[in-house]
């Protein structure tokens, strides 16, 4: 069935323009970058693969436009808007997180890292450094693999806090199992990075542990 097929209440567009974008689903947001579909299968259908195959709006986020060449029907035009669309979404969350202090909007900073970290296939460790306001100066991607006390080396985060002129950070890393469960070694890694950023009057304030679902706040535990 076309989408012009449906009835006027159920087709994206018009559901969009009459209900707002909050009445729509994901695969309904994904057709109406899409427009058109292919011989049996309509754009709403080619969302719901989309979503399919990477699993989930999350899954998405994480997608190149090499990856997105597998989707039958998504020529490089189509690639490209998708992509463009997700970057501007990333974008966004980073520049609220840089116009207010970081912990007016505690909701957007566990966005904004699930976005980042959420749904990547490797471990990955990553720092926010704030400035004395606690406004997000930039987040950096300083390692990554299996993350242990001597793969993640503390003297180059306390570098490049002082490169920055940070006065405090935000630790995160991924889980890619999909567990957010802190792990002994991950209190272990905080508290040798606590010490050593210490030294240099720069604060840990907390530490997220990222899955494509949830940020845990090692700070909310009580393990900080």
């Amino acid at each position: 069935m076309l989408l012009k097929d449906l009835p006027e209440d159920a087709r994206p567009r018009e559901k969009l323009l009459a209900r707002g974008p909050g009445a729509l689903g994901d695969a309904e947001l994904l057709a109406l970058l899409l427009r058109t579909g292919l011989p049996g299968k309509n754009a709403l259908q080619m969302g719901q693969e989309l979503l399919d195959q990477f699993g989930g709006v999350a899954g998405l986020l994480h997608t190149g436009a090499d990856a997105l060449k597998s989707i039958k029907g998504l020529g490089p035009a189509k690639r490209a808007e998708i992509v463009a669309v997700l970057e501007l979404a990333r974008r966004a969350l980073a520049a609220q997180l840089k116009q207010q202090t970081l912990f007016d909007s505690p909701e957007a900073v566990r966005d904004y890292l699930q976005l980042q970290l959420g749904s990547r296939p490797h471990e990955i460790f990553a720092v926010l450094f704030l400035d004395s306001q606690h406004r997000l100066i930039v987040l950096e991607e300083l390692f990554r693999g299996t993350l242990t006390q001597t793969s993640v080396y503390p003297r180059e985060v306390v570098v490049r806090a002082l490169a920055l002129n940070a006065a405090s950070v935000v630790l995160a890393h991924n889980h890619p199992s999909g567990t957010a469960e802190p792990s002994r070694a991950d209190e272990a890694l905080t508290q040798t990075l606590k010490a050593a950023l210490g030294l240099v009057d720069v604060r840990v304030l907390d530490h997220f542990v990222v899955t494509s679902t949830e940020a845990v706040s090692m700070a909310q535990r009580g393990l900080l």
